[in-house]
């Protein structure tokens, strides 16, 4: 008996040495505030800076409905994640798809949850790259107007090279002073880009008319904004992982100080997303640039200030998405590859992963339509209605009870999402790689 006594010991004793390695579990002394900070970099991605655009493909009165809907969902879900995070006594459901196992079951559960969740993180990633080279690009350009132009694949390498050495960082509490610094620039770009677009006035003879010249282009520019719209509130895959840092009593349980950090988190969300929508669209109008940031020519220090923000935002965006992806990787090498966890195989393994999404990044660089088609792919379900059906499954509401119905609305509403967006967006892509060189 004591053998089998000493054999579990030990087992639970190997656990718990590779749970305090593992990026996500090491460490439970999460204040609330880091909540906040981590969920406005997560959210308020580049995504902000191509709503005024989403607005001039969906125009007023539908654009507004889509915006405030979306916050509203996927506030809802968000909730229903934190609260879910430690419904069964005594466990906590530190990763989205410990939660989709809990409902699934443990095979069906990882299949439904960690393709999506890896699609949507490293689709993040390499978005996050290409960005991130544009900007340090944009700053070049703007400085310097008749410097020699530099290739944008040499400015995603001389971005990557800054996440190669931030990947190391070992888990979410050791990259919070970058997630704060990123916090802050993303709720300072939102600022300068409504805020330059009032002081530059509205565009003479500004005209709100649809873009597209046929029914069928306007149909398809409208399901490819919704996709943007979509992919502009997408912290849910990091979520359960940011709230495993959070220290957890019977008392005081981890969903009290997290959803603060929540609340604080979308009120920020708002004081970024709908003025930079609404002001940007009214002052330019359906002649908007995909990126409301290249609308802006002068003042020219300040373009390049906000450009320089945005690239700080997305090194700290680039390092939460990849997180969870660091957490994956690692623990199947620890647990099934039985490598002992070290800082080699740390160094080597987080440097192929930002490797590879660097390459992908320099191959596939027409930005806007791909963030619509991942957008309605993954970002979907994960936000919109994959935590609704979970929450039907373990909470079990009555039917036709007020949970059941809105539960049932955002699912119908999400998979709607999941169906036109990337449709709209595949198109975008097929029209724009008629021009498009590779390795531009």
């Amino acid at each position: 008996m004591s053998q089998n006594q000493d054999m579990s010991d030990d087992a639970l004793a190997k656990q718990k040495a590779i749970d305090d390695w593992l990026p996500i579990t090491a460490s439970r002394k999460a204040k609330w505030w880091y909540s906040a900070i981590h969920n406005v970099t997560a959210m308020v991605g580049a995504g902000v800076l191509s709503l005024p655009y989403a607005m001039s493909n969906m125009g007023w009165g539908p654009g507004i409905v889509v915006l405030i809907l979306s916050w509203v969902i996927t506030l809802y879900t968000l909730w229903q994640m934190v609260e879910m995070h430690e419904m069964i006594p005594g466990k906590r459901l530190d990763r989205y798809h410990e939660l989709g196992q809990e409902a699934f079951g443990e095979k069906l559960g990882l299949w439904i949850v960690v393709p999506q969740q890896i699609v949507v993180e490293i689709g993040t990633c390499i978005v996050y790259m290409v960005t991130g080279g544009k900007s340090l690009k944009k700053v070049h350009d703007t400085l310097c107007t008749d410097c020699k132009d530099i290739k944008t694949s040499y400015w995603i390498i001389i971005f990557a090279s800054i996440n190669f050495v931030l990947a190391q960082c070992p888990n979410f509490n050791s990259i919070s002073f970058i997630s704060l610094a990123a916090a802050a620039m993303s709720l300072t770009y939102s600022t300068i880009a409504w805020g330059a677009s009032i002081h530059k006035g509205v565009t003479p003879n500004v005209s709100y008319a649809s873009r597209s010249t046929s029914t069928s282009d306007a149909v398809f520019n409208f399901f490819s904004a919704l996709g943007d719209v979509a992919f502009a509130y997408a912290g849910h895959n990091v979520i359960l992982e940011i709230q495993a840092t959070m220290p957890s009593t019977p008392e005081n349980p981890s969903k009290k100080p997290m959803w603060k950090g929540v609340v604080v988190a979308y009120i920020g969300v708002a004081f970024c997303y709908f003025p930079v929508a609404l002001i940007g669209y009214y002052m330019f109008g359906n002649s908007v640039d995909d990126n409301i940031l290249m609308s802006l020519e002068r003042p020219a220090w300040l373009i390049a200030a906000a450009n320089l923000f945005v690239v700080v935002h997305v090194v700290g965006g680039y390092q939460i998405f990849a997180m969870p992806v660091f957490d994956m990787m690692e623990t199947y090498m620890v647990i099934k590859l039985k490598f002992a966890p070290s800082f080699g195989l740390r160094l080597i393994s987080r440097s192929i992963y930002v490797a590879l999404t660097m390459l992908i990044g320099i191959c596939i660089p027409f930005f806007g339509s791909l963030l619509g088609f991942l957008g309605g792919f993954a970002f979907a379900p994960t936000s919109y209605y994959l935590p609704c059906i979970i929450w039907l499954k373990l909470k079990k509401p009555r039917r036709f009870s007020l949970s059941w119905i809105i539960n049932w609305a955002c699912i119908v509403i999400g998979v709607l999402l999941m169906i036109v967006s990337p449709i709209g967006a595949m198109r975008n892509i097929i029209l724009s790689a008629k021009t498009y060189k590779f390795f531009s």
